[in-house]
């Protein structure tokens, strides 16, 4: 496994501390008037999610993570955890509800998305960025309410709850952004 120095720190970066995997979410370089430059970091636990604070001198060196993301499928939901499959070897994996996370409401049967593993094993995944649900359950909207402004929660097939525009019926098909949890834009009737 190689290492990074300092002046390798940069936004993204997957390293190890401690035995576990880090994402480098923010990275500052601060000179300060005399002595070292200092590398202020915030970097999340990719396993349990905690985010730490840390400073370091130049020169200082971080492990790199044996991080790695593959192309798996969405394929069932078992009591508490959720099976994928490797789209390339076919191996299957198995997360709990706690790494899918929010994510739960965004899986559907077959549905293409990201793993990421460490040292072999799954830790977390990935919707695709917009995904598209229909409409199962919402509140019909009042007639005369054609404000843009008029907002509603909609329950679509995966079981997830959304807010959506005014307008959306039941039956519609919805595209929703997996990063922000929210409405994009009504696909069709």
């Amino acid at each position: 496994m190689g290492t990074y120095k300092t002046n390798d720190f940069r936004k993204g970066l997957k390293v190890q501390i401690d035995g576990e995997p880090y994402l480098m979410v923010e990275m500052n370089f601060v000179k300060p008037g005399k002595g070292n430059a200092l590398y202020k970091c915030k970097l999340r636990n990719l396993v349990r999610n905690t985010v730490l604070d840390r400073t370091y001198k130049g020169g200082d060196e971080l492990e790199a993570a044996d991080v790695e993301e593959i192309d798996t499928q969405f394929l069932y939901k078992q009591a508490d955890s959720f099976v994928f499959m490797d789209t390339s070897s076919f191996e299957q994996y198995e997360l709990s509800a706690d790494q899918v996370d929010d994510n739960w409401k965004y899986l559907k049967d077959g549905m293409l998305c990201t793993m990421m593993l460490f040292n072999g094993a799954p830790i977390t995944m990935s919707p695709p960025n917009h995904v598209e649900m229909k409409v199962v359950e919402c509140e019909p909207g009042a007639k005369g309410d054609t404000a843009t402004n008029v907002t509603k929660p909609a329950k679509v097939e995966t079981g997830g709850e959304f807010i959506v525009p005014g307008f959306i019926k039941e039956g519609n098909v919805i595209k929703i952004d997996t990063r922000t949890g929210e409405y994009v834009e009504r696909v069709s009737n």
